[in-house]
């Protein structure tokens, strides 16, 4: 019988790293100089004072430690607080698509195969730097790959939805090799003058190679025994950044046009959510949530990842059994835990079962049990 296999998986890491330090000096300075501007309206009490950050205040809330980002100076510009001159020519590769190219040329090699024996191009990322042409499209035509491509967006689940997406192409018979690539620029859509916010995110891209188990010829698979998906709307992660904000001008460049979230209510609501989808897809399966040898876990909040391990396995932070990436790469959205995955797996032995879980926006929750081959 036919069965979806992952052979191989691959990350680019950006070329600048941010830490809390340098973060937390720009986000100061400009906290400085906006309550200097605002001394009047903060003196009168109109308007209360913009609160300074620290590196242990971030350490302590998230378990983030440094970023790696695609363009570093405008971010911690004072004046500027964002990434500045990723933009291209139509003649030029885009910056997402160069991103996902170098992600899926290791991936390639990792699995053993070349563009052309590729037959779908999964794009899958929490935000798209345009609608059309499709970046699936374009790194389809800079991979040299054949078959078509398709954009997928579950915002931090995005890598999951997009892996269930391959194996049902595979089990259809409508692709025998699939790329799945997760492009993330969350330092886009970040707004770096948020003392709650702008520590979370950082830039990078995972890829996988999915393919049919009768065609795939890499030293080491793991089979996708199941996948779950799951999602319940909340306004409590949103970002309104659209093609319409230009309709309404005098507010297109508001907050809310970055991401925005409830933090203390997307914990309440995300960690008892994803731990009971984990355990119903194990009991379904007959399997123990003990006798799963590694949980790839979505990376954006330290805590979060203990807590569901607590409510699965009865015992908090596990490095070994959860590995963290997060304090590296901060929230990289639907590439963390692909990366997690591409760092701590070559350890699992034959027979061993792994959960690879992902969930954020929307909400989203996407499930997936592995076997290693």
């Amino acid at each position: 019988m036919i069965k979806a296999v992952i052979t191989g998986t691959g990350v680019y890491v950006p070329p600048y790293q941010i830490s809390n330090d340098e973060l937390v000096a720009s986000f100061n300075t400009y906290v400085r100089n906006y309550n200097e501007q605002h001394r009047a309206e903060i003196e009168a009490g109109t308007l209360p004072a913009a609160l300074e950050s620290s590196s242990d205040f971030i350490l302590k809330a998230s378990g983030i430690e440094s970023r790696y980002v695609t363009e570093k100076s405008g971010i911690l510009d004072p004046e500027l607080m964002r990434p500045k001159n990723l933009e291209r020519a139509n003649e030029d590769i885009s910056v997402q698509a160069e991103m996902a190219v170098k992600a899926a040329e290791e991936a390639m090699r990792t699995a053993g195969i070349e563009a052309k024996d590729i037959d779908l191009v999964i794009c899958a990322c929490s935000n798209m730097q345009r609608p059309y042409p499709a970046l699936s499209i374009e790194v389809q035509d800079a991979l040299g790959a054949g078959g078509y491509g398709i954009d997928l967006n579950a915002a931090c689940s995005s890598a999951t939805f997009g892996l269930k997406s391959a194996q049902e192409a595979i089990l259809s018979g409508s692709a025998k090799t699939v790329l799945m690539v997760n492009p993330e620029i969350c330092s886009g859509h970040l707004n770096f003058r948020d003392r709650d916010a702008h520590f979370i995110f950082g830039d990078a891209c995972s890829a996988m190679m999915i393919q049919s188990s009768d065609t795939a010829t890499a030293k080491v698979q793991f089979e996708i025994k199941t996948i779950r998906l799951k999602s319940a709307f909340s306004n409590n992660i949103r970002n309104n950044g659209g093609f319409l904000n230009r309709t309404s001008p005098e507010t297109q460049f508001n907050k809310d046009k970055l991401f925005v979230q409830q933090g203390r209510r997307v914990y309440k609501d995300v960690v008892p959510m994803v731990s009971e989808w984990i355990l119903a897809q194990l009991h379904d399966l007959k399997i123990s949530p003990h006798d799963i040898k590694r949980y790839w876990l979505h990376q954006a909040n330290a805590h979060m990842n203990t807590a569901i391990l607590e409510r699965i396995l009865g015992q908090g932070e596990n490095p070994v059994i959860a590995p963290i990436i997060l304090n590296e790469f901060a929230n990289t959205s639907s590439a963390g835990s692909i990366i997690a995955f591409h760092r701590y797996h070559q350890d699992l032995a034959k027979g061993d079962f792994g959960v690879l879980c992902s969930f954020g926006a929307g909400y989203t929750v996407g499930s997936v049990v592995l076997q290693c081959l």
